[in-house]
């Protein structure tokens, strides 16, 4: 028997609704810097810049075009290339290990933790040669790795950290902000992530005053002034319009996430009331960190997944996975040599992942109408739409 369906859809994603409450506030700040007509780099960036170091306790922010640029920046200004090689994760967006191709260097590949989907500490060091240069964990889903052991791991074997926090702004590691756990830290402000401009924009932290000046130069085409270019460096500057927007919304970031955290209650509660534990593994969510939940994952076993995503996108319920292959098994590192069955945590995670609609506007009426369709949607694919229920 199915449960009552709200007929209200229920996005994954509602930026319309994040935004309406600061339209006011963006439009102003907007039409400022069209007074002004300086689009590029200029005071907005630098203000920026300033309130996200403040934001995350790092000594220096650095502006770029995006998350991808900030990774590859990053790169470039530990001289990592040719010859070179970079441990990170499989499960991940393809900006992590694309940037770690585009400066020659080679990405290797370790497998995740299960419960977390985070880089597994324990399998780091095994996969380091004479040629590792750096390791580049992901925060993902906004959650922090767990840093302490790959620290540990980084200074006994003399490498580098880069953090790829796309998706973590905000998140903490036993009291510390993401951005401040590595060498360098790499933001993305893609509009679906908490933190999102009106386009693409990234962001670089570091508490080293060189890798800040090297960076902010190889931003600009590793101009240093009177166009003097001392190095061959990017177009990576961020717009002053991405900047204005990111300031008011930077604001509100800290309610934003916390509502994030009270829907992960909620949808704990739910999961509880309906009995969804019995089918649908929750994310882990560790005591000493501080999940943001750029993303709620959660793992649909029994190769299920694709018909219950299946069922909520027919029923206006959204879903996304996230993601479906993973890296070492895409076409375009086929040259790496990895095989089906090499990285088998990853491998599983992708076949069972799928994100709800976690967004701080959420509707209690809204999460519940997302649980009652969870039941169906297990009900349609465990036994052909009998009603689910944990036994009791």
């Amino acid at each position: 028997m199915a449960h009552p369906a709200s007929s209200q859809p229920v996005p994954l994603i509602d930026l319309a609704a994040q935004y309406a409450p600061i339209a006011d506030e963006v439009m102003e700040t907007v039409t400022e810097v069209f007074s002004s007509q300086r689009f590029v780099l200029g005071d907005e960036v630098t203000a920026l810049e300033e309130e996200i170091a403040n934001y995350v306790d790092a000594r220096y922010a650095i502006g770029c075009a995006s998350g991808t640029d900030a990774l590859i920046l990053a790169l470039m200004a530990l001289d990592i290339g040719p010859g070179d090689e970079v441990i990170t994760s499989p499960f991940t967006f393809f900006a992590t290990a694309s940037s770690i191709h585009r400066v020659g260097a080679k990405p290797v590949f370790v497998d995740i933790k299960p419960e977390t989907f985070n880089l597994d500490p324990e399998k780091v060091e095994a996969a380091i040669t004479p040629n590792t240069k750096a390791i580049m964990p992901v925060h993902i889903f906004g959650q922090c790795a767990e840093m302490d052991p790959l620290w540990r791991i980084a200074v006994k074997h003399g490498l580098q950290i880069v953090e790829d926090a796309a998706q973590a702004i905000g998140a903490k590691y036993r009291g510390r902000c993401a951005g401040v756990l590595g060498t360098i830290g790499c933001f993305s402000f893609f509009p679906t992530k908490n933190l999102g401009g009106a386009g693409d924009g990234g962001m670089i932290t570091t508490d080293d005053k060189e890798l800040a000046k090297r960076m902010m130069r190889l931003r600009v085409h590793g101009d240093v002034g009177g166009y003097e270019h001392v190095e061959v460096g990017l177009n990576s500057r961020l717009d002053a319009l991405q900047a204005a927007v990111l300031r008011v919304k930077l604001r509100h970031l800290e309610s934003w996430s916390t509502a994030r955290r009270t829907n992960s209650e909620k949808y704990r509660e739910l999961f509880d009331q309906y009995g969804l534990d019995g089918y649908f593994d929750r994310p882990e969510i560790y005591a000493d960190r501080k999940h943001v939940f750029n993303q709620y994952t959660v793992r649909v076993p029994n190769g299920h997944r694709d018909v219950v995503v299946k069922y909520l996108r027919d029923r206006q319920v959204g879903c996304g996975i996230y993601y479906p292959k993973s890296l070492h098994l895409q076409t375009c590192f086929e040259y790496l040599g990895y095989q089906p069955g090499d990285l088998p945590e990853a491998e599983k995670a992708c076949l069972e992942v799928m994100s709800l609609p976690i967004f701080s506007e959420l509707t209690d009426s809204q999460l519940d109408t997302v649980a009652q369709t969870l039941c169906d949607a297990a009900a349609e694919a465990i036994n052909g739409g009998q009603e689910y229920r944990k036994a009791a």
